[in-house]
């Protein structure tokens, strides 16, 4: 193990080790009153420091083209008759990455597309816009979906393949509780 991934485990492990001694402290008696408002915080802006809060998409991306579900996807499904600049896979993840950055809606792409530090971290120029992928998902037929679904389930088969004996020798759990989940439909 090289001494830069070391170091990174030691610090990681301080943190770690840190927030475990913070959350115990914080079961104590509090007679002093609210916790929450008394922050001490600076604010700094610096020209060589960049940040997002959807930092951990840059690692989804990398998993993205490990397992190849990009190019599964631009094998099958054929929505676009020309790629200007986007393929249906462009389009397919930009969708599912504004899902997994908490967008409820098409329009919450704009967010992903104006963050600078967003779209180094995956790569890419640029995103299509809101208008744009709402008109990619007006174009798919029920042959579209299939064909996705038939792409993501051959990347799911060979990332199980590559996983050892004893992970698939569990069975299947399910937590089942009486959760309401609300919705911002009608239906």
């Amino acid at each position: 193990m090289s001494k830069a991934k070391r170091e990174l485990r030691r610090h990681l492990a301080r943190e770690q080790r840190g927030i475990e001694r913070r959350l115990a402290d914080a079961v104590a008696p509090n007679a002093s009153g609210p916790v929450l408002g008394r922050a001490n915080i600076g604010y700094e802006l610096s020209g060589r420091t960049k940040g997002t809060g959807h930092g951990g998409m840059g690692m989804v991306a990398r998993l993205v083209a490990q397992v190849g579900l990009a190019a599964e996807i631009d094998a099958s499904v054929a929505v676009l008759a020309q790629h200007r600049p986007y393929h249906e896979s462009d389009h397919v993840l930009n969708i599912a990455y504004n899902a997994l950055c908490g967008g409820a809606r098409l329009d919450d792409i704009e967010a992903r597309r104006t963050d600078r530090v967003f779209l180094d971290g995956l790569g890419a120029a640029a995103l299509p816009d809101p208008t744009t992928a709402g008109d990619f998902c007006r174009r798919f037929e029920e042959s579209d979906v299939m064909g996705l679904q038939e792409a993501v389930n051959r990347c799911r088969a060979r990332v199980w393949s590559r996983q050892p004996a004893a992970f698939t020798a569990t069975t299947a759990r399910i937590d089942a509780d009486a959760t309401v989940v609300g919705t911002d439909g009608e239906c």
